[in-house]
């Protein structure tokens, strides 16, 4: 791919190009086969992408028509700032193209969105392991040195 990835809002007409790579993202992080996510899962996030109540917004990059890769945001107050901050959920690119610029462009578009919405700050979190993801993280972003807790309930 020598050409930069067109990255546009997500469309109805998407779901095909999507699924592979929302499917990939969740198996990265461990969530396939015995432990996928539950369908009913899947099915809300796809709608919250077109209800616009929800805050959970959705950008894919093009290739052609391809979709070679995904972002989900969403934005939320916060009690240490005036302004909303915009959560950076998933991303994932194809693999076969990872290196071509397609999460940097993913990442860009996701600050211009947050700036557009009046955001403060764009934050995300990854896993330690996901090494080829920092190296790009850490050229377009700050690592504030925190650690993340979770209970599931």
């Amino acid at each position: 791919m020598h050409a930069p990835p067109r990255v546009r809002p997500i469309e109805r007409t998407d779901y095909d190009g999507w699924r592979p790579l929302w499917d990939g993202y969740n198996a990265f992080y461990g969530r396939s086969g015995a432990t996928a996510l539950p369908e009913p899962i899947t099915a809300a996030t796809w709608e919250r992408f077109f209800t616009a109540s929800e805050p959970v917004r959705a950008l894919v990059a093009v290739h052609g028509s391809d979709i070679v890769g995904l972002v989900h945001y969403l934005f939320h107050r916060s009690t240490t700032r005036l302004h909303d901050v915009c959560y950076l959920q998933d991303l994932f690119t194809v693999e076969s193209q990872r290196g071509q610029g397609i999460g940097r462009a993913l990442i860009v578009a996701v600050y211009e969105a947050a700036r557009a919405a009046g955001c403060s700050r764009v934050y995300w979190q990854t896993h330690m392991s996901n090494i080829a993801g920092r190296t790009l993280y850490d050229k377009v972003a700050e690592h504030k040195g925190f650690i993340v807790y979770a209970r599931e309930l």
